[in-house]
């Protein structure tokens, strides 16, 4: 019988990290460090490097990683963000328990990511310019909209010179959504230079969910940013607003990382480089492989981005029959996004009805990710390969 090929396999790579993350365990033992305190500031300062950035503040998760950096920015109650609907809902959740309201744009078909032209559409179209603050207002709710979220799904940055110079001419603050994205780069034509995601928005949000990347054992996210002032705010909001002990600048949150957790992702910081690049050269060989089964179509990535492959998602127009031939031959894999969130429960109070983002739409009922980690085999790749194979010759 053949063996199980699970589409997420995070228990290697720590086996062989074994005897340092027991230390780490260790020494949060002996010193009684358990928030805050030098591991917590060792990683910030390590991923801020990472990310070419000035600052990384370490917090509870990725979704409250985006929440403050909202409310750290300006946003306010009654405003409107600009994101997508394509993407997993903590990133309108953070917009909702910010006060402010998301309001969608479509995607580009081939990256899957925030389409330039259609923000520059929606900003065109679907807002007037406010007299007295230069800011777009929403024709359909009179608010004011004063943020962009652009996500990079799957581990493939955004097109970022173009969202941030409609960001510029429409006076909007950028936050990239890097939560599935640590080490992407993406090259600006702007600046002439390879940037990493998360230094180029005002400031970044990142997940360490266990199966990210870059993964924690349980929960964690930070901000990366290069403004001082945001910084100092979101440090503020992870401790309850307190500047120093039992004094309260401003009302905040529960929002710390742990020093194991940050102990746990300093460990895996060292590697997170070259377990990247295994899964940029896996994800080439699933497209060798895969580039001669005419209804697969592989991932697109532009040559201003150098993808970190999260995710691989191929699509297929019979995807759920491709899925279930796959799980019946002990073959993982997962559906990222199935129902965009526009049409999901809810955000039915938002008024969205199907057809109005068809894009999103129309890659929801095709996508596919395929087992993609660090440690999959050429051999496992090709047993996935063969079964798609296998699946069209039965149709």
């Amino acid at each position: 019988m053949e063996s199980n090929i699970p589409f997420l396999d995070i228990v290697t790579p720590h086996l062989e990290l074994e005897e340092e993350f027991i230390a780490i365990f260790g020494q949060a033992l002996r010193t009684g460090r358990f928030i805050g305190g030098p591991m917590v500031e060792g990683f910030e300062k390590d991923f801020a490097e990472y990310c070419n950035t000035k600052y990384c503040i370490g917090v509870s998760s990725g979704t409250d990683a985006l929440r403050f950096a909202l409310i750290a920015v300006g946003v306010k109650s009654g405003d409107m963000v600009i994101t997508v609907p394509n993407t997993f809902i903590a990133t309108t959740e953070a917009i909702s328990q910010a006060g402010a309201l998301p309001e969608f744009v479509d995607i580009d078909e081939r990256t899957c990511n925030m389409d330039p032209q259609k923000l520059q559409d929606y900003l065109e179209t679907q807002c007037r310019i406010d007299d007295k603050t230069g800011k777009p207002i929403s024709k359909s709710t009179g608010k004011p909209v004063t943020a962009i979220i652009p996500v990079h799904l799957y581990g493939r940055t955004a097109d970022m010179d173009s969202i941030l110079e409609i960001a510029e001419e429409y006076n909007l603050i950028t936050i990239e959504d890097a939560c599935q994205a640590h080490g992407a780069e993406y090259f600006s034509r702007r600046d002439n230079q390879w940037k990493k995601a998360g230094s180029m928005g005002a400031a970044s949000a990142f997940s360490f969910y266990a199966g990210k990347n870059l993964g924690a054992f349980g929960e964690g996210g930070a901000v990366t940013t290069d403004h001082g002032n945001i910084e100092h705010t979101i440090k503020m909001l992870r401790e309850h607003g307190q500047q120093k002990k039992y004094i309260h600048e401003i009302e905040g949150y529960n929002g710390r990382l742990d020093a194991i957790q940050a102990g746990i992702l300093s460990v895996k910081l060292k590697f997170l480089s070259k377990w990247n690049e295994q899964r940029r050269e896996r994800a080439k060989k699933y497209n060798e492989f895969l580039s001669d089964i005419d209804e697969i179509k592989v991932p697109f990535e532009p040559e201003w981005t150098k993808s970190v492959y999260h995710l691989y998602v191929i699509r297929s127009e019979k995807r759920d029959d491709l899925q279930s031939y796959l799980t019946e031959n002990q073959i993982g894999t997962g559906l990222h996004y199935p129902l965009p969130l526009h049409l999901q429960k809810a955000y039915s109070n938002l008024g969205y009805e199907k057809g109005s983002f068809p894009v999103s739409e129309k890659i929801a009922l095709e996508i596919l990710s395929l087992p993609m980690y660090p440690d999959i085999t050429e051999e496992q790749q090709q047993r996935v390969v063969e079964k798609i194979k296998e699946w069209q010759r039965g149709k």
